[in-house]
């Protein structure tokens, strides 16, 4: 099955920088207040979607699931959204799938930390609360003097990236939004990474644009769509889904098994490539349009070394397995790597027994 498109003509990732860097000038973040600075966003700004097509839901046999927009519906963009937000999954020929929420969500979360890191009560040194999500989070900066504009943009795209791979690490080790309702079923899923990669470099554009914050927003998200090559209709999205139904994702299980997923993206660092569908749909294979998550600095330093995510987790992360100490439970981004590392042998050992039963 051939997946239609309305653009047919193909664009590749020069296409789409040239677009995004068209606006580029000067910053006009959203205004932020006092109060707004320190309380972070929810760690789920809007609803996540689960990937594939009429999903089962357990105990409730009437209910499938089908998360799906398209281009035409979405609505301008809001900063911390809005109800008139209608956002979802939509197939892209160039991109593969691409989860809107967490797009705008991590455009979101780019916009508010480069306030918080702009209006730091220290020019050098802050701390930041960030809630609970599998331990306690903490935001610890290290400026340099006289940071530059574009490296507190920089900075900020990828503290927010950062804090989108926790969230499918202590998914995976257990963290709910709902208690009780286990979210591994969503962790590390074939959409994610990509289109949170996508919306913390459509953040940082923003944050760049001549436009209001919400305006350039709207604008990169539709200009960035078609130079992906997005399809234009639910249905479209829809026949992608049922392509690689039994391949990426199950019919045979319901929401939340973790068991709905077959496929998962754990190549999250430094480079993210998104996964698409050839036309027959009997190859699987990564697209050319790969991002790359933001490392350094203008003149070149590791932007790691301007902050540190400090984590005190809790009893369900086997740490000593991963070796990392497990008297003092605090890991930070550092660890990333490792515990994802463990999470992606822990799914191929699952995948291997499954398929000898």
């Amino acid at each position: 099955m051939k997946l239609k498109s309305l653009y047919t003509q193909k664009l590749g990732i020069s296409g789409l920088l040239i677009t995004l860097c068209s606006l580029s000038a000067l910053s006009k973040s959203p205004v932020l207040d006092q109060k707004n600075l320190n309380t972070p966003p929810p760690r789920i700004i809007r609803t996540c979607c689960s990937f594939g097509a009429d999903v089962r839901v357990s105990g409730l046999p009437f209910v499938r699931v089908t998360d799906i927009t398209n281009p035409e519906k979405m609505g301008d963009h809001k900063y911390l959204g809005n109800k008139e937000e209608e956002n979802g999954i939509i197939y892209t020929r160039n991109g593969g799938f691409i989860d809107m929420g967490h797009l705008r969500d991590m455009a979101d979360w780019t916009a508010y930390l480069y306030n918080f890191i702009k209006s730091a009560p220290s020019k050098q040194t802050a701390s930041l609360r960030l809630g609970y999500e599998g331990g306690s989070k903490n935001l610890h900066l290290n400026l340099p003097e006289n940071i530059s504009d574009e490296d507190v943009i920089t900075l900020a795209g990828k503290i927010a990236y950062d804090l989108s791979v926790w969230h499918e690490i202590s998914t995976w080790f257990g963290a709910s939004y709902i208690p009780m309702v286990p979210e591994r079923y969503s962790s590390f899923s074939v959409e994610d990474a990509y289109s949170n990669l996508l919306g913390v470099q459509l953040g940082m554009k923003a944050l760049k644009s001549d436009l209001p914050y919400e305006e350039a927003m709207t604008l990169l998200v539709s200009e960035t769509l078609k130079n992906l090559g997005a399809v234009t209709t639910d249905l479209e999205t829809y026949e992608a889904m049922n392509a690689v139904k039994e391949i990426w994702w199950s019919e045979k299980a319901k929401l939340p098994s973790r068991n709905v997923l077959l496929k998962r993206q754990f190549e999250v660092y430094d480079v993210v490539s998104p996964l698409v569908i050839n036309q027959d749909t009997t190859q699987l294979n990564a697209g050319d349009f790969k991002l790359y998550v933001p490392k350094l600095t203008a003149s070149g330093s590791s932007i790691n070394d301007f902050y540190e995510l400090d984590i005190k987790v809790n009893m369900r992360f086997p740490l000593k397995k991963i070796n990392i100490d497990p008297e003092k439970r605090k890991i930070t981004q550092h660890d990333f790597p490792a515990l994802i590392r463990y999470a992606e042998q822990r799914s191929k050992m699952t995948a291997r027994n499954q398929a000898s039963m």
